[in-house]
């Protein structure tokens, strides 16, 4: 399961096609013009946002998450942030499914408040520059996805 906002997050889990092409896959992201467009004839779960300090829209994807991971068969969830992350990646840990958060390519100066949040409940913590290692000394540099 590939989880992001839509936008740049979304971009960046698109980039990974040549990794999912032939897998299995479903998508949870917002309900955008550029997200329809770009998950069309994908299988999509939409999200409600906005998130950015939206407690009633965590709420809500926290019970979407808590449904839809129970709903499916999920064997990992992968994800680039923001907000709509946290509830997905925390619901799958607690189900004992394998969290792996990817740090956006342009945060390089500080971690993102949703990596943050979410790194407690990681199987695994990638980043796309080695300068990012600074902030997840245990993270895996993955190179730039864009």
């Amino acid at each position: 399961m590939l989880v992001g906002s839509s936008g740049g997050h979304l971009a960046q889990l698109l980039a990974l096609a040549p990794w999912y092409r032939n897998r299995a896959r479903s998508w949870v992201t917002f309900d955008t013009p550029d997200a329809r467009s770009l998950l069309d004839g994908e299988q999509v779960v939409w999200a409600h946002h906005p998130t950015t300090r939206n407690v009633k829209n965590l709420a809500r994807n926290m019970l979407l998450a808590v449904r839809t991971l129970k709903r499916r068969n999920v064997d990992a969830v992968v994800t680039t942030g923001a907000g709509v992350a946290l509830p997905f990646v925390v619901v799958a840990r607690l189900r004992g499914i394998p969290t792996v958060y990817i740090e956006v390519y342009d945060r390089i100066d500080s971690p993102t408040l949703t990596a943050r949040l979410c790194r407690p409940f990681l199987s695994a913590m990638l980043v796309q520059w080695e300068e990012q290692r600074r902030f997840y000394p245990d993270g895996t540099v993955v190179g730039n996805l864009l």
